[in-house]
C-alpha cells in the first residue's frame, strides 16, 4: 500500500469497490469480487483476501472453510482509484467449481497459438506430473531416468544450436531452437527440485538491484 492510501480510495454508493484477483506469479486473472472500507482493512492488515459477499451482505475470508486461501502480494488501484488489482498466491482453486480460475468458460477462443509466459507455468506442470507418473515412451520420462548428466548433456547441446542459429541469422531456427533450450533448462530444475519461481526471484531482486 506504498503508492496509496486508504482514505484515497473511492467506493461506490453501496460502499463497495470491485477487486480484480490476479495469481502473483502466473499473472493469470482469477476472479472478480467486492470488497468495502473494512474488508480491505482486513486485507491489508491479515495479508490474506476479505470480501464484502453483496447476496450474504457481510464480510468474508476467501479459504476460511474451503482450505483455499489467497495470501495476498500486492494491491494496486486504477488511476481513479475506483477499482483494484490483488495479486496472490493461491492455495488451491479460486473458483468454488474447483476451477483454478473463476474465467474458465470460453466465449471466443484462440484461431491460433498465441505465446505468452503462461505456457512456462502450463509447461513446469507437465514436467511435474511426468516426473510423477513417469509415463512409458515419453521424451521427458526419458530425460528423468538418463538423470542429471543426459540433462546437462542436451543443456549444452541446445545452447551451442541457439548460437549457432544466432550466427546465421535464422530467426525461426533460433526459434525453435530457443524453445528446446528453455523445455531441457525446465526438466533440469525439476531434477533438482528447484523452483522456476525462485529463478525468477532472483532476477526479479537483480532487476530491483537487491543483488
Amino acid at each position: 500500500m506504498n503508492n496509496f492510501s486508504l482514505e484515497t480510495i473511492k467506493f461506490d454508493d453501496r460502499g463497495l469497490i470491485p477487486v480484480v484477483v490476479q495469481h502473483a506469479q502466473t499473472k493469470e486473472v482469477l476472479t472478480v469480487a467486492y470488497m468495502n472500507l473494512e474488508s480491505l482493512k482486513k486485507t491489508v492488515e491479515t495479508k490474506q483476501t476479505w470480501f464484502f459477499s453483496r447476496s450474504r451482505q457481510e464480510l468474508w475470508n476467501k479459504g476460511a472453510t474451503s482450505g483455499n486461501t489467497q495470501q495476498v502480494v500486492a494491491i494496486r488501484a486504477d488511476c481513479d482509484e475506483d477499482s483494484l488489482v490483488v495479486e496472490v498466491l493461491p492455495k488451491g482453486p479460486a473458483c468454488h467449481t474447483g476451477e483454478v480460475s473463476c474465467f474458465h468458460k470460453e466465449i471466443v477462443t484462440p484461431v491460433q497459438a498465441v505465446g505468452s509466459f503462461g505456457i512456462l507455468a502450463n509447461l513446469v506442470q507437465v514436467i511435474q506430473n511426468r516426473e510423477q507418473s513417469m509415463p512409458e515412451g515419453a521424451y521427458t520420462t526419458y530425460l528423468f531416468e538418463k538423470g542429471v548428466d543426459k540433462i546437462g548433456k542436451k543443456i549444452g547441446e541446445e545452447a551451442t544450436e541457439v548460437v549457432i542459429a544466432a550466427k546465421n541469422r535464422d530467426a525461426e531456427e533460433l526459434q525453435w531452437e530457443a524453445a528446446d533450450l528453455l523445455y531441457h533448462l525446465l526438466v533440469l530444475l525439476q531434477e533438482q527440485k528447484v523452483d522456476l519461481y525462485d529463478v525468477l526471484e532472483v532476477l526479479q531482486k537483480r532487476h530491483e538491484g537487491k543483488s
